[in-house]
């Protein structure tokens, strides 16, 4: 019996060796995670076939929208460089296949393909790569289909968010009988050195976002985000700090309305009051799908019962129940005030531009809940209609818009007349709106 040679970054190795379910990998640029992953996944093919098993081995991502998107590349890439494992397979321009046909490849997206993962008979791996975006529901559909005895799941990702599915998943609480570790560029022995070029310069001159691409760490600021210049200056000049609200001055809750179920956009809140010249942002609270009585009972968990409830335009819309959402808070015992006019055309543009002027006046409260809204602000961000044209089309509509949302209607509502906080001086009204909106009460 002949041995066969794998070059791995040696830190891999362990994640190779002995039995598990979960195998992974999380990092930066440069690490060689993709390629490794991809070479294990033909020799997984190859085992399984020697074994005499038939079955699918799937590589996914959470978008595919062709076979360009997707890993075929670098399983081709992986298998043509290792000549016993070319002569194991047949590769074909849109297949890979074991040629005594037992073990072939299939290339998936889970976001919108799931049903036909499913459909995969005797699935034998299931590889995601680029893992990060993969939503929690994607994961709970994904992972209940590998069902074979001594079939595996694989992951590989870059972290973004600390409140991803993936990162929960698989680092917060990984699962029992999984290898997961972090690699990155240094961890490559044959890291190139034009690849080290790049590095050395995005570390001189692109510090915000190195640590993010080279060093697996998660994304403080995205590119090209609305705040990026003045979430960096706040944390420059010590803005997030150990605070208490005031016991004399209003606290004051300003709200991006989602609704319930499970499609519903999310329910955003920040807790803040204003200081003098300054804004402190206590507290964030954001949910998805929930009703009101759900974020009712945070808000009074959390100490918040005295605050003042300021919702957009809609929050006067009439529900199927007879009552605004204003409503429910008022009989909620919390103290309200009319919804904030709309904006009108261009409303998303003025809240932002609202947003960075009153950004040098705001402290933020150093938890990890208003932490999470921190990282919704770095990662709200125009989007762009392509990579040719580069035009902007106003701001992106993804999970940061509604938090960015809130943040900008408490800076449109900081922004009074002479400069003046708005107090609560006219308290709201039982007023009944014509208009019907969207939300449920339970």
């Amino acid at each position: 019996m002949s041995t066969a040679q794998l070059l791995l970054p040696p830190k891999l190795v362990p994640v190779f060796t002995g039995d598990a379910m979960y195998r992974g990998a999380h990092g930066g640029r440069g690490s060689a995670k993709t390629r490794s992953f991809a070479t294990m996944t033909a020799v997984r093919g190859y085992q399984c076939a020697a074994a005499g098993q038939d079955g699918v081995i799937v590589c996914a991502r959470e978008h595919l929208n062709s076979l360009a998107d997707s890993s075929f590349s670098e399983v081709k890439g992986a298998i043509e460089a290792l000549p016993w494992l070319a002569d194991v397979y047949d590769i074909g321009k849109e297949y890979i296949r074991t040629r005594d046909g037992r073990i072939s490849f299939a290339f998936a997206g889970l976001r919108h393909n799931i049903n036909s993962i499913k459909s995969k008979a005797r699935i034998r791996l299931l590889w995601v790569d680029e893992a990060e975006p993969v939503t929690e529901n994607s994961w709970h559909t994904a992972d209940n289909t590998v069902r074979e005895e001594g079939a595996e799941v694989w992951v590989t990702w870059n972290p973004a968010r600390k409140n991803s599915a993936t990162h929960k998943r698989f680092r917060e609480n990984p699962p029992d009988r999984s290898k997961i570790i972090q690699l990155n560029w240094r961890d490559n022995p044959w890291f190139p050195s034009t690849l080290n070029v790049k590095r050395l310069a995005d570390f001189e001159k692109r510090p915000d976002q190195y640590a993010h691409i080279w060093e697996g760490d998660f994304v403080s600021v995205v590119d090209g985000a609305y705040f990026a210049k003045q979430l960096a200056e706040t944390k420059a000049r010590g803005r997030v700090c150990a605070l208490q609200p005031d016991p004399v001055l209003p606290i004051y809750a300003f709200f991006d309305i989602g609704g319930s179920g499970k499609r519903a956009d999310a329910t955003a809140i920040w807790i803040c009051q204003f200081v003098g010249p300054q804004i402190r942002v206590l507290d964030y609270i954001e949910g998805q799908g929930q009703p009101v009585t759900y974020y009712i009972a945070e808000m009074q968990t959390r100490g918040w019962k005295r605050a003042i409830i300021r919702t957009p335009h809609d929050g006067g819309n009439m529900l199927f129940t007879g009552k605004n959402y204003v409503d429910y808070w008022r009989d909620a015992q919390f103290e309200t005030m009319d919804p904030v006019p709309n904006q009108g055309a261009g409303a998303a543009m003025l809240r932002i531009e609202a947003a960075r002027r009153v950004f040098p006046n705001v402290y933020f409260n150093n938890t990890e809940a208003v932490d999470a809204g921190l990282e919704v602000l770095g990662w709200y961000h125009e989007k762009r209609s392509d990579d040719e044209r580069n035009i902007g089309l106003g701001p992106e509509h993804d999970w940061s818009s509604h938090g960015a949302d809130a943040f900008g209607l408490m800076a449109i509502v900081y922004e009074a007349p002479d400069g003046v906080p708005e107090r609560p001086r006219e308290r709201y009204r039982d007023r009944r709106s014509s208009r019907r909106g969207s939300w449920e009460s339970a």
